[in-house]
């Protein structure tokens, strides 16, 4: 079968225990399985679509702890490397009343090389390009020379596999050392993409645009563009025309993962039918209210994977949905 792959950080989030505390007042953080990619990719697997990660891991307990995790989660991990002399990267995450969380700071000190910055352009498995169908990834690796040469590798097999790319901006000032690098390699990654999720503050600080329309006209080549924006509607650009989708209120508990989730069901979605079909309105649709189902039940309980939701539980979500209305 076809797969997806995932491409980019495994790290654990440290999630404080205390609501609304700032970083020096919380007395008890909680680790959890963390990473864009490594969340998308997990959540793919829960939903049933094959799916490998491509990363970087530290040959410390964290890194051998991560592989074990992901391997019980059913991601294909061949493609994670192990740097013998390098950190797995923690990230302490404070949360607000709402749940909504805040990222403070990194393991280590300013001397910690983190194994995620490290992927090497050499060692990416190029068999698992030539039957995959998506390559999932976000832009922190860009942060980093060297995993910056993987992406570019990676993205030229895509190309030459005839790969689709989806790129979920995932913007994160705080794992750059130069934000404003982002200007420059942004536009060289989008010149590979196919699918293009963000959030809507994203789009205003890299775009100035907040329609997805708008943005389509800029990079005409993108085949579809999500924007979701936390509690708000979810807007997006599929088959040729703009729409959008409420999301789905709920009692969240912790947003970590929200949009990972949301892109994995997204993309678990559109995996099992022929691209094609995104030209059917109510197809775009019924994928979208898949995916907003998703990122809402995700944020019902702590951490960004062991809070995904199964198929069946997304589809009992939105029947229940449908009977009310």
């Amino acid at each position: 079968m076809p797969r997806v792959i995932c491409l980019g950080e495994v790290l654990i989030d440290q999630i404080a225990e205390d609501i609304g505390a700032p970083y020096e007042q919380v007395s008890s953080w909680k680790p959890y399985f963390g990473g864009a990619p490594a969340n998308v990719a997990c959540g793919l697997a829960k939903l049933g679509t094959p799916v490998s990660l491509i990363s970087c891991v530290g040959q410390d307990a964290t890194g051998t702890d991560l592989l074990k995790q992901l391997g019980a989660a059913g991601v294909e991990t061949s493609g994670v490397q192990v740097h013998p002399e390098s950190t797995t990267r923690e990230v302490y995450v404070t949360r607000d009343a709402q749940g909504d969380r805040s990222f403070a700071r990194f393991n280590g000190d300013a001397q910690t090389v983190y194994a995620d910055t490290l992927m090497s352009a050499e060692h990416l498995p190029e068999h698992l390009f030539a039957d995959a169908k998506f390559l999932i990834l976000g832009t922190l690796g860009l942060s980093s020379p060297q995993t910056s040469r993987a992406i570019g590798r990676a993205l030229k097999l895509a190309e030459e596999n005839f790969v689709k790319v989806v790129v979920d901006v995932n913007w994160r000032a705080m794992f750059w050392k130069n934000p404003e690098q982002v200007a420059k390699l942004l536009p060289v990654l989008l010149k590979y993409t196919d699918f293009l999720k963000m959030t809507e503050d994203e789009a205003k600080l890299l775009f100035r645009l907040t329609s997805p329309a708008a943005i389509s006209q800029a990079y005409s080549h993108l085949e579809g563009i999500l924007l979701t924006n936390g509690d708000k509607d979810c807007r997006y650009y599929l088959g040729e025309r703009q729409a959008k989708h409420a999301v789905f209120p709920v009692h969240s508990i912790d947003t970590t993962g929200a949009g990972d989730a949301f892109l994995a069901a997204f993309i678990h979605k559109i995996y099992h039918r022929p691209l094609t079909h995104l030209l059917d309105p109510k197809f775009a649709n019924e994928a979208i209210a898949y995916a907003c189902a998703a990122g809402a039940l995700t944020t019902l309980s702590m951490g960004a994977i062991t809070a995904q939701p199964s198929d069946r539980q997304i589809r009992e979500f939105l029947a229940m949905r449908e009977t009310k209305h």
